[in-house]
């Protein structure tokens, strides 16, 4: 029988602020982009258990970023609890580096994911380094191959038909080099703020434009009642 008595949380802080609000990124704007679907979960910094042995040693932390397809995303979970979810592991795996946890992120990890979790899509990046982004798919003979970035030095991920590359900007206060999402036409995935900033940005153009629009009409009625006055007529009747 799989073991109940799980663990959810180890007490452990991630490596630092700008690692919390990396991993915060992906989740929220993963969640902006598909605001309009139910069909995925997606999470950070939580426990995946896969096995009991694993589960009763407590020897594996879950990933910074994950998600999963084709699952019910509205049900409320401490973690993910593969035994539970009709054996699904993710389907995208994120590990945010730092210089005392690459060698664990980009071989043991990532053997687990290959091997074990046969998760399609996996990267790597130290929020820190922006030169530091990695990524592997799994073949057809379950084997991850590096992905080729593109000019912008994105990578392909196949399973969220999105780019993950890096960005330039202040995220909650802190400027940095952030791992963002991008579309397949090269847009980049808001934040839900920064997508009601555009809307309101977008709302107010429009307004001021209607505004230009009826102080042109008026000017243009005006320049016509002047005309008909002198030409003796009354604008007015």
């Amino acid at each position: 029988m799989p073991p109940t008595d799980l663990i959810f949380d180890d007490g452990e802080p991630l490596e630092s602020n700008r690692h919390r609000i990396a991993m915060n990124v992906l989740i929220r704007s993963l969640q902006q982009a598909w605001a309009d679907r139910n069909d995925f979960y997606t999470g950070g910094n939580m426990f995946i258990y896969y096995s009991s042995t694993q589960a009763r040693n407590n020897d594996f932390r879950g990933p910074d970023f994950f998600a999963v397809l084709n699952v019910d995303g509205t049900i409320p979970r401490q973690g993910w609890v593969v035994w539970e979810e009709n054996g699904r592991y993710p389907d995208v795996i994120v590990e945010l580096m730092s210089p005392s946890t690459a060698r664990v992120d980009k071989v043991t990890k990532k053997e687990i994911y290959q091997q074990t979790f046969r998760t399609p899509d996996y990267f790597v990046y130290d929020p820190f380094d922006p030169n530091s982004l990695q990524g592997w798919h799994l073949d057809a003979n379950q084997n991850y191959q590096p992905l080729t970035a593109n000019e912008h030095g994105w990578l392909w991920c196949q399973r969220l038909s999105l780019w993950l590359g890096t960005w330039d900007g202040t995220v909650d206060r802190e400027t940095a080099i952030w791992l963002r999402f991008y579309d397949a036409d090269g847009n980049l995935i808001p934040l839900p703020e920064e997508a009601a900033q555009a809307k309101a940005e977008a709302a107010q153009a429009q307004a001021e434009a209607a505004q230009a629009q009826a102080e042109a009409a008026q000017a243009q009625a005006e320049r016509l009642a002047a005309r008909l006055r002198e030409l003796g007529e009354d604008p007015d009747i």
